[in-house]
């Protein structure tokens, strides 16, 4: 396939803290082609050193600089909209310290967005006070759109979750920064150098990864290591350019 990967990572590389077989193998392959890559992931929860040391647990040595996720996204997104934006943000360390890197207010008085991150820890309270700031006139920005995701302990609720009972709440659908939204990917094909006809986006999710690697011009190639399944491919209008059991099967 094509020369740059941006490569998702639960469901493809891990499921949770545990490696999926053969993902070592596959990033060494590309290390030793020396193929330019990210991992690219809609987890907003965690920043990328907190990704790579997870990663790195899980016998997977990826550097933080080779990470990429939908907070940074958003956040990058946010100052390019409006430098000084401020916002009420919903989520964990990835959204915060990814808002503090480009220099953006966070409060809870009269903010110009709010934003939702993934996070285990969502409050009544914070819920609360979002939908009350959205019907106030705050713009609604989410991470992503992934209603569940896998885990080590099988399929757990997403941000979009979320995002749907805060949209039911107040009647206002969110703008979703990450994949399947190309604005994601050519933020990290920016981040890489490279342009889209020269990458590939290797994901498990017809309805994020490749639908976002297609719309963006990137080759697709789709694993059967997470969420989506053999028999669910033919009910989208969109095919992958390739679909293995998992990422030890791609030769780079």
């Amino acid at each position: 396939m094509r020369g740059a990967y941006l490569i998702d990572m639960d469901g493809v590389l891990v499921h949770g803290r545990r490696l999926i077989p053969g993902a070592d193998g596959f990033i060494e392959r590309l290390r030793a082609a020396r193929r330019p890559f990210l991992v690219l992931t809609n987890n907003s929860r965690h920043t990328p050193a907190e990704h790579a040391a997870r990663l790195t647990e899980a016998g997977l040595p990826i550097g933080e600089s080779e990470i990429f996720t939908s907070a940074i996204a958003t956040a990058r997104f946010l100052r390019q909209q409006r430098p000084d934006a401020t916002v009420y943000a919903i989520g964990e360390t990835g959204i915060i310290a990814a808002l503090q890197a480009e220099g953006i207010t966070q409060t809870e008085r009269s903010p110009d967005y709010v934003v939702l991150a993934e996070t285990v820890a969502y409050s009544f309270e914070q819920v609360a006070t979002a939908v009350r700031l959205i019907i106030g006139g705050a713009r609604f920005i989410a991470t992503n759109p992934d209603v569940s995701g896998p885990s080590e302990h099988g399929i757990v609720p997403g941000c979009g979750a979320m995002a749907a009972m805060i949209q039911a709440a107040c009647g206002i659908r969110p703008y979703y920064v990450g994949k399947p939204n190309p604005l994601m990917m050519r933020e990290a094909l920016d981040q890489l150098g490279v342009r889209a006809s020269d990458a590939t986006m290797v994901g498990d999710r017809m309805d994020t990864d490749i639908v976002a690697g297609t719309e963006t011009g990137m080759g697709t190639i789709l694993v059967l290591s997470g969420v989506t399944r053999a028999e669910d491919v033919h009910r989208f209008a969109y095919l992958p350019r390739l679909i293995v059991p998992s990422v030890a099967e791609i030769e780079v």
